[in-house]
């Protein structure tokens, strides 16, 4: 619909509303407008989940999204579809523009049940006769417990067992935070209108929104494109960023990694890290590690040069600084932390190192966890990496805190560290200072497995050597990893890819992102 691309910027609920009523005072788009193409939308989105002359139950509110609701409904019955419409409220108590579409409906022959009719509750406990259920109840700005009767309404879509298409918004959803409001509803599929919504990606509202997608319901472009705090990545604004190479490119061109990690009971994440930055492209690739992940990581990269430093009871030595030090000239940009171990030793090494450092950086797993315990960061531009726990740790707070608030805690991680902070997970996010918040629409849960964050940080880190800001580095690294393991997951298959997998399948990936 329409002939503008969706947005990328995400609106939370006050945004939404706002939105709603710029498009009417100033555009002078009705409401009746916006809903009639909302509604169009859902219809359309049924119409692929179902076969024809189905059974569909539609479950309203009172409100507008249960005039998105009854659009549907209506436009279902205009198709031969077979369709029950519950209204779990009194005709009296809908909204004014929720009213108007009752009236339509019942004009070409829909009947809605209203909740005072006594066959109001025989149905609802006959949901499971349905092929499908489209939720209406609730929209964006719903708020506080779901109780009464709408309480009663969730629990019945949710006991039926039948798949779900919600409209704009699972019912029972907070629309900013994405937690549940006591109970909602699991969807199979959302429809949300004009923007994305915070609650698609953090919390219950990124599990139990099922697949979604984002309807063009015609709000003017001008308003779209308003930049706000929060927004999706694109794949063209990757694109746009990734380094080229000239035909008379040569390896020192490409930029210099170097990577400090592993340790004996880890070794492979620095053959991670540095594969991840040879298949991203870097034209130098240095391991700096104890000999024996030297000696590893020559056995599985060959193509690796290897600074083998001093150790100290099985760790690296605070006496490796200067041998570093030494060679730093040589890199431009490097990646500490994967599988380095958190022994005071490292911790000193990686302190007094820090001090001098000014090349940027990746800093991400037991180099986090040296900073949670004090350890300056260096001055040089930096991207952080941590998966929830981490986070937790460098805030003092637990990873359940973390998972409940998580553009809040990224936002705030990063003015108080002064860095880029990537918070891993589904969805992964990206902030620094005042910069919009990007949201990684990338990846998939196959990549729940060990060593992902280390070929992440390959990634990075050769971004960073090839003149990529930490912002813009941190969230071209963050797409193009997720999306080569979606390759893994359509290639290989969904559960059971590993890391090193996904490591071979950036070059692919890249390809994909630069040839649109």
């Amino acid at each position: 619909m329409g002939e503008h691309p969706i947005c990328p910027w995400i609106c939370n609920a006050e945004e939404s509303r706002e939105l709603d009523r710029r498009a009417r005072d100033e555009f002078g788009i009705p409401v009746q407008t916006l809903m009639e193409r909302a509604g169009q939308a859902v219809f359309e989105a049924l119409r692929e989940m179902v076969p024809p002359r189905s059974k569909i139950v539609f479950v309203c509110g009172k409100g507008n999204n249960g005039g998105d609701g009854l659009v549907a409904a209506r436009l279902a019955y205009g198709a031969d579809f077979e369709v029950v419409c519950l209204v779990a409220a009194s005709q009296k108590e809908l909204s004014k523009d929720a009213h108007e579409q009752c009236d339509t409906a019942i004009e070409i022959g829909v009947q809605p049940i209203f909740v005072d009719d006594p066959i109001y509750r025989p149905h609802l406990l006959k949901l499971r006769e349905a092929s499908l259920i489209v939720d209406a109840l609730l929209g964006t700005g719903a708020r506080g417990n779901i109780e009464g009767i709408l309480l009663d309404a969730i629990f019945a879509i949710n006991e039926s067992g039948v798949p779900v298409l919600s409209v704009d918004i699972p019912s029972g959803i907070d629309c900013d935070t994405g937690q549940s409001l006591g109970v909602n509803v699991r969807a199979k599929r959302t429809v949300t209108f004009g923007t994305p919504k915070p609650f698609l990606f953090q919390n219950v509202g990124a599990e139990e929104s099922g697949i979604w997608d984002v309807a063009d319901i015609g709000f003017p472009p001008a308003l779209l494109h308003e930049p706000r705090s929060s927004r999706t990545v694109e794949r063209q604004w990757v694109g746009e960023r990734l380094p080229s190479r000239g035909r008379n490119s040569h390896k020192g061109a490409n930029g210099s990694v170097l990577i400090v990690a592993g340790s004996p009971r880890m070794p492979g994440a620095a053959t991670l890290a540095a594969t991840a930055a040879y298949r991203a492209g870097a034209g130098l690739v240095t391991v700096a590690a104890m000999s024996s992940v030297c000696e590893s990581v020559a056995k599985h990269l060959p193509e690796a040069i290897l600074l083998p430093l001093p150790e100290m009871r099985g760790a690296v030595s605070p006496e490796a600084v200067s041998v570093v030090m030494d060679e730093t000239r040589k890199y431009d940009s490097a990646v500490f932390g994967p599988g380095l171990s958190m022994t005071q030793t490292v911790r000193l090494f990686q302190s007094d190192l820090w001090k001098y450092w000014e090349v940027p950086s990746v800093i991400d797993a037991d180099a986090l966890n040296a900073v949670s315990v004090g350890v300056k960061l260096p001055k040089a531009p930096c991207v952080l990496t941590p998966h929830p726990g981490e986070m937790g740790r460098m805030m003092s707070v637990s990873a359940t805190e973390i998972q409940a608030a998580r553009f809040a805690f990224v936002r705030q991680a990063a003015k108080q560290f002064e860095k880029t902070v990537l918070l891993k997970g589904a969805y992964s996010l990206v902030a620094e200072g005042d910069e919009p918040t990007f949201v990684n629409t990338t990846g998939n849960p196959g990549m729940a497995v060990a060593g992902m964050g280390d070929v992440l940080s390959g990634v990075i880190a050769t971004l960073l050597a090839q003149g990529l800001s930490s912002y813009e580095a941190a969230v071209c690294g963050m797409y193009w990893h997720g999306l080569a393991g979606d390759l893994c997951a359509r290639q290989i298959g969904a559960i059971g890819y590993t890391a090193s997998e996904v490591a071979d399948a950036l070059p692919k990936a890249r390809a994909t992102i630069t040839s649109t």
